[in-house]
C-alpha cells in the first residue's frame, strides 16, 4: 500500500468537518436523485458500474490500495497511519479527549474478516441508511424512523468519517451496483481489521439531527445557499 498517512489523516479530517457542519434548518422536499443508468441485477453490467463507483467515490483512500490491481485493495486497515482519530483529537492535540479511533474495514467478500458473510441487501442498507451490516437484518427497509418499515429499533450506525450522509443521496441503483460490485467483483482477501470505537448510543444521537448530517432527501433547488443560474 503506497499511500502516505497524511493522505488518511487529511481525509479523516475533512470528512470530520463537512459531518460537524451540517447544514441551515429548513424543512427538506421531496426532491429526487439524479437518475441512473438501468442495469439488470445479477448482470455484468451491474458489477461495472459498481466498480466505477467505488473508484470515482475514491473508496480506496480510506479503505486501501492504490487501485483494483494493487494487493489490499479495498482490504481496510493494515497500518496505524489507515486509522481516524474522531473527535477533539482530530482538530487539537492527538491526546485531547474524547477521541475515538475508527478503521476502515475491509471490504472485500472474505468471509472470516471482510464482507463475505453479509448479503448484497445488507451492504445496500449499511450505504443508504448508515446501518452496520452485523446489527442490521436481511430485509427491505423502507423508513428511516427506528422501529418503523424495518428500521432497526436501536440502529447501530456506521462510524464517522464513513460518509453514509452523503452516499444516501446516489439511486438505489447505484448503491446496489456498488453491493453487487464488494460481494461479487471482488477477490477475498483475509485481513481482520480491529473494531471502530465509538460511544454507548453508536452515533444514534449525533445522526438523528438532521442539523448535523443534512435533511433526506435533500431540498430542491435553490436551497438557502444557493441561486439560479442567471441565462
Amino acid at each position: 500500500m503506497h499511500m502516505g498517512s497524511w493522505s488518511f489523516r487529511s481525509a479523516g479530517l475533512l470528512a470530520a468537518a463537512l459531518f460537524i457542519a451540517g447544514c441551515a434548518d429548513q424543512k427538506p422536499t421531496a426532491a429526487a436523485p439524479a437518475a441512473a443508468p438501468a442495469v439488470a441485477d445479477g448482470s455484468k453490467e451491474q458489477v461495472l458500474l459498481g466498480r466505477a463507483m467505488v473508484i470515482e467515490h475514491d473508496c480506496a483512500g480510506c479503505h486501501g490500495g492504490a487501485g483494483p490491481d494493487s494487493k489490499g485493495w479495498l482490504a481496510g486497515v493494515m497500518s496505524p497511519q489507515q486509522e481516524f482519530g474522531i473527535g477533539a483529537c482530530s482538530m487539537k492535540d492527538p491526546k485531547a479527549k474524547p477521541c475515538f479511533t475508527t478503521r476502515p474495514r475491509n471490504l472485500t467478500p472474505d468471509s472470516a474478516t471482510g464482507l463475505g458473510r453479509f448479503t448484497e441487501r445488507q451492504i445496500f442498507n449499511a450505504l443508504k441508511f448508515g446501518l452496520r451490516p452485523e446489527d442490521t437484518p436481511d430485509v427491505d427497509i423502507t423508513s428511516t424512523t427506528p422501529g418503523q418499515g424495518n428500521f432497526p429499533a436501536t440502529p447501530h450506525y456506521l462510524a464517522p468519517p464513513m460518509p453514509w450522509t452523503a452516499w444516501r443521496y446516489m439511486t438505489d441503483v447505484q448503491l446496489k451496483a456498488i453491493a453487487a460490485y464488494l460481494k461479487r467483483g471482488l477477490l477475498p482477501f483475509s485481513n481482520k481489521v480491529a473494531e471502530s470505537e465509538g460511544p454507548p448510543d453508536f452515533w444514534a444521537g449525533i445522526y438523528a439531527d438532521t442539523t448535523m448530517v443534512g435533511p433526506y432527501p435533500v431540498r430542491a433547488f435553490p436551497a438557502a445557499s444557493e441561486k439560479p443560474p442567471q441565462p
